[in-house]
């Protein structure tokens, strides 16, 4: 992975119900809503451009609603993330960050952004990174 690339992770504003995220950040928000799911930690995770690689619109929805039937026994929130002109959907999922990164690999991500009660934002890289 590039060093603009992982610059552009760090870069990007992580969203979910009105709260936002940046990486190395806490956020007062996310606090929040963890409690209000009862739930220490949590991950945003997306399905769309598998290795950062651009796919077209219609291939990342698929994919993403196919991540989302997959999480449906799991506590999840559509969520998005955006920097410059890049922009894609994720979902917030509750819960062990471990059992997220399973499916990060299985989706082809580089990382996951996990967020914890009372702690900032972190990126949590896949053992696919080279």
């Amino acid at each position: 992975m590039t060093p603009s690339l992982r610059r552009a992770y760090r870069m990007t504003r992580y969203s979910v119900a009105g709260v936002t995220i940046r990486i190395g950040r806490r956020s007062p928000g996310m606090d929040r809503l963890l409690r209000l799911y009862n739930h220490r930690e949590g991950a945003f995770l997306t399905a769309y451009n598998p290795f950062s690689r651009r796919m077209p619109a219609g291939w990342n929805r698929r994919m993403q609603t196919n991540l989302a039937n997959v999480l449906s026994g799991r506590t999840i929130l559509p969520a998005g993330g955006c920097w410059r002109g890049w922009a894609e959907s994720h979902v917030v999922v509750f819960g062990s960050y471990r059992r997220t990164m399973v499916l990060a690999r299985k989706y082809r991500q580089h990382g996951i952004v996990m967020v914890r009660l009372r702690q900032p934002a972190l990126l949590v890289y896949t053992s696919l990174v080279d």
